[in-house]
């Protein structure tokens, strides 16, 4: 047995789309860090294939987005067939939820984590294959994971901390002591396979068979759907039977001929709904599946995932950097446990819509969803609780810690909310396109309203390290047609603080600015005695 030196700073657990986000965060802060996993190499089937609007913004702010658009498959549609007939057609409608991502790209998980391999790799960390994780024990300040090599050979490591994202039978959760509370729901068939049915593509498709419901989930590829059975879940051993089994039901259903090829994957599982009430002991952390696994019905396992390594990554950073202290990092499971809490209710009530067990529903789904579709105002209001519950861009963090109440301020953004706009806001006015590229630093952004602010900007960017603070119609974040200005409804003398994850932390007016930069646990460079304050200029 080998006892290795302290070669990283953060150890992650696992080189699926959460542990690689982890490491990408971490990385880009300037964090040195070890990636292991113990499968033999990179997955070459995909299990998730569907990132949300939230996900997407998550990865421009990262500078992946580039990479995976033209990869993946748009999908602004859900149409519901019954006996040959489009009994509705349901849009997206993204007018309460602001953004410059209003679809879901379907994309392969493994093209996904092909990206965000290769980014990782850029920054210098590579990872690690067939490495096990068998124990671990925390001392002091340090965590001393015990490792196993695909070669047999044993390494008790190093880390200053760890993040365990390695899915849903995840060891670090064990060894931590952490239990999955929930329960077991149904059991799908899945399978991937090109399929011959003239079906539009930027739509999914659920289809009534008579006695249960088959899903179909576009891929990039050309003519290639994910096909969920709620109904024949007995057997997967046989993909050219479940290929036939599959053109018999969706063709009688469409009542046209339609021909699913072989699959190329099949799966045959039971829908868990589970999740874990902590997810930070000492200085190990899970994130991901690890953290909470959902039913697929909607799409959210690997985008909740994503957004729960991101939220983590920047805080440890800023630990790790003296920018922060330690407290911050205890905001992580505060604010995505009762995310994933609020998935749970949404992914369990989307199961039970996909498998649709009522009898009745074939006699009440055609009337009822006519009325929907004539009545147009209905309509739009079901499409946008629709993407309020798919989406993630509905998800905030108002009831944060890190989310400072100041006098309520008429409109504008909230404490908790995310900062965003859509495609035509930035198109339209410069302040928003130089705002959206600031949001792509990993840093901590301060917005000052004031245009005699410029000497409180110079202390901030000096007292606070990764802060920035820029004066709003400033050369720094010009602000011409003054919306950037009356989407906060901002006063002459206010800041507004936004987090390096894009959500805004706190708004009030300067004087207070100091303190609230303290009250979010960042920490002051330490400044010589005889140093000038901007308060003393003024």
């Amino acid at each position: 047995m080998t006892v290795a030196g302290d070669d990283a700073r953060v150890l992650v657990v696992g080189a699926g789309p959460v542990g690689l986000t982890a490491a990408h965060e971490l990385a880009r802060r300037g964090i040195a860090v070890r990636l292991v996993d113990r499968a033999p190499g990179p997955a070459t089937t995909s299990r998730a294939t569907a990132t949300h609007a939230r996900t997407l913004e998550i990865y421009e702010q990262m500078g992946l987005l580039a990479d995976l658009l033209p990869r993946g498959q748009r999908a602004e549609n859900f149409s519901i067939h019954m006996r040959g007939r489009v009994l509705i057609r349901f849009g997206t409608d993204y007018s309460a939820l602001p953004t410059r991502f209003p679809f879901t790209l379907q994309v392969d998980q493994v093209i996904t984590e092909e990206v965000l391999r290769e980014r990782v790799r850029r920054l210098g960390v590579d990872i690690e294959w067939g490495v096990t994780l068998e124990s671990l024990r925390q001392q002091g300040n340090r965590v001393y994971p015990a490792l196993r090599h695909s070669d047999g050979r044993e390494e008790t490591a190093q880390a200053g901390w760890l993040v365990g994202a390695d899915g849903a039978h995840s060891t670090v959760r064990s060894r931590l002591g952490l239990r999955l509370v929930g329960d077991s729901l149904e059991t799908w068939l899945v399978a991937d396979a090109i399929v011959d049915a003239d079906l539009p593509r930027d739509s999914l498709h659920w289809v009534h068979t008579g006695t249960g419901t088959v899903l179909l989930v576009p891929f990039p590829e050309e003519g290639k759907w994910r096909l969920l059975d709620t109904e024949d879940t007995g057997s997967a051993e046989d993909p050219d039977a479940v290929a036939r089994r599959f053109s018999e039901k969706i063709g009688r259903a469409l009542r046209r001929p339609v021909h699913v090829h072989r699959p190329s994957w099949l799966s045959v599982f039971t829908i868990q709904q589970r999740m874990i009430q902590q997810m930070r002991v000492g200085r190990c952390f899970v994130a991901g599946d690890a953290a909470h696994v959902h039913s697929p019905a909607s799409g959210q396992g690997m985008n909740t995932g994503i957004q729960d390594a991101y939220n983590l990554a920047w805080k440890l950073a800023d630990v790790i950097h003296g920018n922060a202290a330690e407290e911050l990092l205890d905001t992580y499971g505060e604010e995505r446990v009762p995310i994933g809490e609020t998935l749970l209710h949404s992914t369990k009530t989307a199961t039970a819509l996909i498998a649709l067990r009522n009898a009745a529903a074939p006699v009440v789904m055609p009337l009822g969803l006519g009325i929907v579709d004539a009545i147009k105002p209905l309509k739009r209001k079901i499409e946008q609780k629709m993407m309020r519950t798919m989406s993630g861009l509905a998800l905030n963090y108002r009831e944060s810690s890190l989310s400072l109440r100041a006098p309520e301020v008429p409109g504008g953004f909230a404490p908790g909310d995310r900062i965003s706009c859509g495609d035509g806001t930035v198109r339209d006015h410069l302040g928003w396109q130089r705002l959206v590229s600031e949001l792509t630093e990993p840093g901590w952004l301060v917005l000052l309203f004031a245009e005699t602010a410029r000497d409180v900007a110079e202390e901030v960017n000096l007292r606070f390290r990764g802060v920035t603070a820029h004066v709003v119609g400033s050369s720094e974040l010009v602000d011409p047609t003054g919306r950037v200005r009356a989407d906060f409804t901002a006063s002459e003398d206010s800041f507004a603080v936004i987090r390096p994850d894009g959500y805004l932390a706190a708004r009030g007016t300067l004087g207070d600015l100091p303190a609230v930069l303290r009250r979010l646990h960042l920490l002051p460079v330490p400044m010589p005695a005889d140093a000038v304050t901007a308060e003393e200029i003024r």
